[in-house]
């Protein structure tokens, strides 16, 4: 691996309530320069996004239901729909946490399959984040099953803004449940390189940080371009 193909693992993320234009300025200089696979961002702001990405392959990826889950299923997906319009490549939405725990996974289920047909619809990749930090094993298990149903692109650990983060263990266990077909994002507190390799080596195919930046330029002063 070089610098450049790790790059490509990171959705880099600004997620501030407080986030200024200065800021979302320097983030996307940040994303073009490095060459990051997607600018992770709330969905109110992806047409400013969009524009400053405008000639760069990074995609543009916004946040829905973000970051409790606690909308309702058509209230996600018109929020999916007008950030799509607003020039989205990627949708990362969170799952309806009191649903699942109240058992009803047919709720969860059909949650899922609509945004997943509506990204599918759209050309568009899904991501569905489970929020880890609140779910027993069962839960993420069962979550993972409805994933392996449904296919959407990405199953993913966390918001970042729960009670924890991405966790080794959390990951071992989504690779091994969703199987093949379904491939995994890891975020929430990676922000060292060693981190984000073993994530890698678990089996990740992305990975959601505020240190991306940090991340790269310590994967180069260690071993190079």
């Amino acid at each position: 691996m070089n610098a450049s193909q790790l790059a490509q693992y990171f959705d880099h993320t600004l997620l501030r309530a407080d986030a200024t234009p200065a800021d979302f300025a320097a983030f996307c200089a940040d994303c073009r320069r490095y060459g990051f696979a997607m600018a992770a961002i709330n969905s109110a702001p992806v047409r400013r996004v969009k524009e400053l990405l405008r000639g760069s392959p990074v995609h543009v990826g916004a946040a829905i239901g973000f970051p409790l889950g606690q909308t309702r299923i058509d209230v996600k997906l018109l929020e999916t729909r007008l950030a799509i319009e607003d020039g989205a490549d990627e949708i990362d939405y969170v799952v309806n946490l009191t649903e699942l725990k109240a058992g009803n996974l047919d709720y969860v289920q059909r949650e899922m399959a609509s945004i997943a047909a509506l990204c599918r619809e759209k050309g568009v990749l899904s991501k569905v984040i489970f929020e880890n930090c609140y779910l027993t094993d069962a839960e993420k298990r069962n979550l993972c099953a409805i994933a392996r149903e449904v296919g959407p692109d990405f199953v993913k650990t966390s918001t970042g803004f729960g009670t924890g983060g991405a966790t080794f263990a959390d990951v071992e266990l989504m690779v091994r449940e969703v199987g093949p077909g379904v491939r995994v994002k890891a975020a929430g507190g990676i922000r060292t390189l060693e981190d984000a390799l073993r994530y890698i080596d678990l089996g990740v195919s992305r990975i959601g940080s505020t240190a991306s930046v940090r991340i790269v330029d310590a994967f180069r002063e260690k071993y190079g371009e």
